[in-house]
C-alpha cells in the first residue's frame, strides 16, 4: 500500500526547458559546415611531441586538475545520498545490559535486559520534494564534470601557448645575441675609423652606446625564459626545472580556412557553456524543491523487535509498531515563501550567468576567427619588412666601410633590421597561438 503511494506520487513544478537563445546562422562570413577542428584530439593538432610530454604530464600532475576532479568525485558521492534518500532506510540495534542495586549490604539485586531491534523508514515523495533534491545533485555533479572537462581543455591550451612563447623568446634571445655580435663589430670598426681620423670620437662613443644597449637586453631575456619555464613547471604540477623545447620554427604554414563547424555545436562543445546550464538545471531544482517543502511530509516508520531478562527466553517475547508522522508547514513568519523567492530569484540569476556565458563563447570564437583570417597576412607583412631590412643593413654596412654614409645611417638600418627580426618572430609565435585560441573558442578536444 505504501509502495504503491510512494510510486504514484507526483513531482510538483514546472520541467526544466533550456533558455532560448537566437544564435547567429554563422559563425564567421565564408564557412558553415557540421565538420570542426574542434573534432579533433589536441594530440593531432600539437604534433611536437617535446609539447605533447608537456602536455601529458600537465594532465596527470597539475594540482587545479587534481582539485576538479577530487570536487567532482565529491559530488558523485552526495548524489548518491540524495538518490538514497528516496529508498526506505533500514537500521537494527542490539542493546545489552544490567543493572545491579544493593540496599543495606544484604539486599543485592541484579536487572539485566536484552533487546534487539529492526526499524524500517520510509519519507514518501507525495510531491516530488526528494526527486527535485536528487535532480540537484544530478545537475550539480554533471556541472563538476563539465568543469573538470574546462579545466582540462584551458590546461592543455596553456600549456601549448606557453610553450610557443618560451620558444619564442629563446628565438628572441638568439636575436639579441647575433645583434649583440654585430654592435662588437661596429665598435671594433669605429675604433679604428676614430683612430685613424676618419670620424669624431662621437661616432666611436655612440657605437658603445648602442653595445651597451644591445647587452642589457640579454639579461632581462633570460629572465622572462626563466620565468616563463617556472609558469610550465607549474602547470605540470612541479618545481621549477629547465624545460626541454625544440626551436621556433622560421616559417609556418597555415591552411586559407579551417573548418570551423555549426554555431548550435558551440552549446555541445564548449565544457563552459555546458556546465553553465547544468549550474542552472541546478537552480531550477532549487525552485521546485523550495516550493516543494511548502507542502506536508509523509513518514512512515514500522518496528520489529524483542526483549528479554534472560537468552533463554529472548525469542519468546516479540513486539512490533507501525507508526506514520504527518509532519505539516503551518506558520513560520511567511519564512517558506521567502525562500521560495530566493530561489526564484537565484534561478532568474543563473539564467542570466548562462546567456552570459554563451555570448561569451561566441565573442571568443568570432574574435578567434578574425585574428587567425589576419594572422596570414600579419606575417607575410612582417616577413616582407625583415627581408627588405636585411638588405637595407647591408648596403648599409658596405656604404659605410666606404664613406659613403655615416655611422648614424648605419645605426639605423641596423636598429630597423632587429626590430623587424623580432616582430618576424612574434608574428611566427602568433600563427601558432592563433590555432590555439581557434581550436579553445570552438570546444577544442571536447569529447
Amino acid at each position: 500500500m505504501a509502495a504503491g503511494t510512494g510510486l504514484s506520487s507526483c513531482q510538483i513544478g514546472k520541467s526544466y526547458t533550456r533558455p532560448d537563445m537566437p544564435l547567429p546562422a554563422r559563425l564567421d562570413t565564408l564557412t558553415q559546415d557540421t565538420a570542426s577542428i574542434g573534432d579533433l584530439s589536441w594530440w593531432e593538432l600539437y604534433n611536437d611531441t617535446t609539447l605533447q610530454q608537456l602536455i601529458h604530464r600537465a594532465l596527470t600532475y597539475n594540482k587545479d586538475l587534481k582539485i576538479a576532479s577530487a570536487r567532482m568525485n565529491e559530488l558523485a558521492a552526495l548524489k548518491r545520498v540524495d538518490f538514497a534518500n528516496m529508498f526506505p532506510q533500514a537500521t537494527a540495534r542490539l542493546n545489552g545490559n544490567r543493572e545491579t542495586t544493593n540496599y543495606g549490604d544484604d539486599n543485592f539485586d541484579a536487572d539485566s535486559e536484552l533487546s534487539l531491534t529492526a526499524s524500517i523508514s520510509w519519507e514518501l515523495d507525495l510531491w516530488g520534494n526528494l526527486r527535485w533534491a536528487r535532480d540537484r545533485s544530478t545537475a550539480e555533479f554533471l556541472a563538476s564534470v563539465e568543469n573538470c572537462r574546462a579545466v582540462k581543455m584551458g590546461l592543455v591550451a596553456q600549456v601549448a601557448q606557453s610553450y610557443f612563447e618560451l620558444m619564442a623568446l629563446d628565438n628572441e634571445l638568439a636575436i639579441v645575441r647575433r645583434t649583440l655580435e654585430a654592435r662588437r663589430e661596429g665598435v671594433r670598426l669605429a675604433e679604428i675609423r676614430f683612430k685613424g681620423g676618419l670620424t669624431s670620437e662621437i661616432v666611436f662613443q655612440q657605437a658603445k652606446v648602442e653595445l651597451a644597449k644591445t647587452a642589457t637586453m640579454v639579461p632581462d631575456l633570460e629572465r622572462r625564459i626563466s620565468l616563463k619555464e617556472s609558469e610550465i613547471a607549474l602547470l605540470t604540477g612541479d618545481f621549477p626545472y629547465a624545460v626541454n623545447r625544440n626551436i621556433l620554427p622560421e616559417e609556418i604554414q597555415l591552411p586559407d580556412a579551417l573548418p570551423l563547424g555549426l554555431p548550435s555545436t558551440l552549446l555541445e562543445r564548449r565544457p563552459d557553456i555546458r556546465k553553465a546550464e547544468r549550474e542552472l538545471m541546478a537552480a531550477h531544482a532549487e525552485v521546485g524543491l523550495a516550493y516543494t517543502n511548502m507542502f506536508p511530509r509523509l513518514a512512515l516508520t514500522a518496528t520489529l523487535g524483542t526483549e528479554s531478562e534472560t537468552l533463554r527466553d529472548f525469542l519468546k517475547s516479540p513486539y512490533s509498531y507501525l507508526a506514520g508522522n504527518l509532519l505539516s508547514p503551518l506558520f513560520a513568519m511567511g519564512k517558506n515563501r521567502a525562500a521560495l523567492k530566493a530561489k526564484r530569484a537565484a534561478y532568474e540569476g543563473a539564467v542570466a550567468e548562462y546567456e552570459q556565458t554563451v555570448l561569451t563563447a561566441f565573442k571568443e570564437t568570432h574574435d578567434a576567427i578574425i585574428n587567425f583570417n589576419k594572422i596570414k597576412d600579419i606575417y607575410e607583412s612582417r616577413r616582407q619588412l625583415a627581408e627588405a631590412s636585411r638588405t637595407a643593413v647591408e648596403l648599409a654596412q658596405l656604404q659605410y666601410i666606404n664613406g659613403v654614409i655615416g655611422y648614424l645611417d648605419l645605426l639605423d638600418a641596423q636598429r630597423n633590421y632587429f626590430d623587424a627580426q623580432v616582430s618576424l618572430s612574434n608574428a611566427v609565435c602568433n600563427k601558432q597561438l592563433m590555432i590555439i585560441n581557434l581550436y579553445k573558442a570552438l570546444g577544442g578536444g571536447w569529447k
